[in-house]
């Protein structure tokens, strides 16, 4: 069978067949449509271009819209990252509070030693001896050697003393106050005191015996209460004030009047100024002598200087009998002269007669 080999007519434009019917060349297929362009979306913060699928801007680092809506891996791990955090820092908070508590006080024990008697404690001596009996202590002792503690050697009950050594350790009774003072320079003619004298009592004088014995006519105002002289009260004084002019040098003095004839032996004085010069007068009379350069005073000491607070004059013609006793001062201590703003003065705290020993 002959095949014919004809050359089909060409085509005509616009891919239609030949006229004649024959087949001709196939027609070309219609060009594919050019592809739609995406629409390129542009930041939102700044406006630059993003890319399709680019999530952030690279000009400005803002997300691109809808980009944050989407789920994401790494959103999560960061959020599981930050929760861990939080749990271990609130964990190590927890722990560290928990390990400063409050601080403990120490505890101090105290051990008290108990003593217990020897006799409670001591076992029973082998042989069926009782505790105590006079066969068990060698027993006793044989045992103490091999280890045994022996008891502390404290006594249970306090030593009270005897009797006689309570009367040893007693202190001696404060004596009186004329034995405890000592003894003055005796002036001449004067006896010297004795402890017989010592104990004897002082003459009991009228309330109102004494009185400032001033024939000078010093004023009044100048002087203290005399009664405070022989009140029995050292604390009180009666007081001479001192003439500016004339000081340390003194005329006048503290009378005493006995209201009946008493003999005299001794003078105690107490004065807060010592170092004033002072002697003793005694008279007879119905009336004190006005003034002391009169026959009718007797010198019963000579004049004497009291160094001390506490002066005692032993008195001559002690067994004689006066009405009136005087002490005369005639000198003041330059420690109680004073300025002429100022005068000083002395003091005679206490005046005590005593008579002689019988």
């Amino acid at each position: 069978m002959a095949t014919l080999l004809v050359d089909s007519p060409p085509a005509k434009p616009g891919g239609q067949a030949p006229p004649d019917g024959s087949g001709g060349t196939p027609a070309e297929p219609a060009p594919a449509p050019p592809p739609v362009p995406v629409a390129a979306s542009s930041c939102s913060k700044c406006g630059s271009p993003l890319a399709p699928g680019q999530d952030w801007c690279l000009q400005c680092g803002a997300g691109a819209p809808g980009s944050l809506g989407r789920p994401s891996w790494h959103s999560a791990a960061t959020v599981v990252a930050v929760v861990v955090v939080l749990v271990l820092g609130a964990a190590a908070a927890a722990v560290a509070a928990l390990s400063k508590g409050p601080a403990k006080a120490p505890v101090v024990t105290k051990t008290v030693a108990q003593v217990t008697p020897p006799a409670a404690t001591t076992p029973a001596a082998p042989g069926g001896a009782a505790p105590g009996a006079l066969g068990a202590a060698p027993k006793v002792k044989s045992l103490l050697g091999t280890g045994t503690v022996k008891p502390p050697k404290i006594p249970l009950t306090a030593v009270t003393p005897k009797a006689s050594e309570k009367a040893a350790t007693t202190t001696p009774s404060t004596e009186t106050k004329t034995s405890s003072t000592p003894t003055s320079t005796t002036p001449a003619g004067g006896s010297s005191k004795t402890g017989e004298e010592s104990q004897q009592s002082a003459l009991v004088l009228d309330t109102d015996a004494a009185s400032t014995y001033n024939p000078y006519g010093y004023p009044a105002s100048g002087f203290g209460d005399p009664d405070l002289a022989i009140d029995g009260d050292p604390a009180t004084a009666w007081t001479a004030q001192l003439n500016p002019a004339t000081a340390p040098k003194m005329a006048q003095g503290l009378l005493i009047d006995l209201k009946a004839k008493q003999q005299v032996a001794v003078l105690e004085l107490i004065s807060s100024t010592p170092g004033m010069t002072v002697q003793v007068y005694g008279a007879n009379a119905s009336t004190a002598p006005e003034s002391i350069t009169n026959p009718a005073w007797i010198p019963l000491s000579a004049p004497t200087v009291a160094k001390k607070k506490h002066l005692r004059l032993a008195l001559r013609d002690a067994k004689k009998e006066f009405t009136f006793i005087t002490l005369w001062i005639s000198n003041a201590p330059q420690s109680a002269v004073g300025t002429a703003a100022a005068p000083g003065h002395v003091d005679v705290n206490e005046l005590e007669l005593f008579p002689p020993k019988s």
